[in-house]
This record gives structure tokens, sequence and C-alpha cells, in this order.
């Protein structure tokens, strides 16, 4: 509950946390206001408003999931690279569910661009997917697939929606194992007779 060395980093990096113990859209700058023991006005010397506060958390999350997803890849090519990609994002949106939300929020065009988190995440991302050979436009399609199985699966799971008495991490896995078999018979653009 210390006020002195109220920054951006800090309040953005409380409210991230806050995210993880009551839920992403639980964050409040009265919240945070109640967690630095100031006023809810003395924050806007370091947020804008609660939307910057989002942009500002994704990032964060955006940069720590990444980091945790290079390194899981470092030095991996193919199935093992997917595998341990998959993996760190599994384990970081069971670990830290308010972060790994900001993560999915709509940003703003004009600052995604600017954004070393989200160009970095491309890099890695399209990276491991152009060792199945991928191009343009088959490499925005298979991260989207990759992207939107990732989530659901998550999502899911985090809710409690598998019910069935499988082991999820087996089923995540042969998830993973499908994916990869995917991306090694991809449907490539402009192989299709259109005549």
């Amino acid at each position: 509950m210390v006020r002195a060395g109220l920054s951006p980093e800090r309040v953005t990096a409380a409210a991230a946390d806050l995210a993880d113990e009551v839920g992403f859209e639980n964050v409040t700058l009265s919240a945070l206001a109640r967690h630095f023991g100031v006023k809810d006005a003395s924050l806007y010397s370091h947020v804008r408003s609660l939307q910057d506060l989002r942009t500002r958390m994704a990032f964060l999350a955006g940069g720590e999931l990444i980091d945790r997803i290079a390194t899981a890849v470092a030095g991996r090519a193919g199935k093992d690279a997917l595998a341990a990609f998959a993996g760190a994002y599994r384990e970081f949106a069971l670990e830290h569910p308010g972060r790994y939300a900001a993560t999915q929020i709509r940003i703003d065009q004009s600052l995604a661009a600017d954004s070393p988190e989200l160009r970095r995440t491309a890099e890695i991302t399209y990276g491991m997917l152009r060792a199945y050979g991928l191009e343009e436009p088959d490499l925005t399609d298979a991260v989207r697939l990759l992207r939107s199985t990732f989530h659901g699966y998550c999502a899911l799971e985090a809710s409690g929606g598998f019910g069935a008495p499988r082991d999820v991490r087996r089923s995540w896995d042969k998830a993973v194992d499908a994916l990869h078999i995917a991306l090694e018979h991809w449907p490539r653009e402009g192989t299709h007779d259109d005549d």
C-alpha cells in the first residue's frame, strides 16, 4: 500500500497482478487506487483511462507470454517447436488467467504497429511456421488456426468445460499432433484448381 514511486510501469504491473487474482474484467482504476492507497484521480497522471490501462496490460502480458514461448522454442524446429510453443502458451494461460485475458483484447492498430511485443510475437510465430514451408497468405491462415485452437482449448480447460474422464493433457497433446499433421499437409493457396 505504498504510494511513493508510482509510474505507468508500476501501475500496469499491479493491474496485471490484480487481473490474475480477480479477473481481467474486474480490474478498475478504483481497485488499483485502493491497492496503492491513493485517490482514483492520482492514477490519471500515470494512465489516461481504463482503456489505456488495459492496453498497457495487454502489451505487458503479451511480452511475458512471448518471452516464455521464445525460451521454449529456442533451438527447436518442426513438431518439437510447435509442441514447445503450445506448451508454453497453455501454461501461461492457466497460470496467469488475468494476464492471458489481457492478451486477447483488441488493440488499436495505430498502437499495435509500434508494439515491440507484438512484432516479436509475429516474428517468433511466423518463424516457427515457416519451417513448415508456409508463405503468405497461408502463414496468416495457419496463425489463425493455431491461435483459435490454443485459445479455445485453454478457455474451455480453465472454465472446467471438459467433463470427460480422459486426462486433458493427453487430449492437448493429441490436438498438437493433429495441428502438426495439418501444417505438414497444408492446403496451400493457389494449389486448388479453380477452373
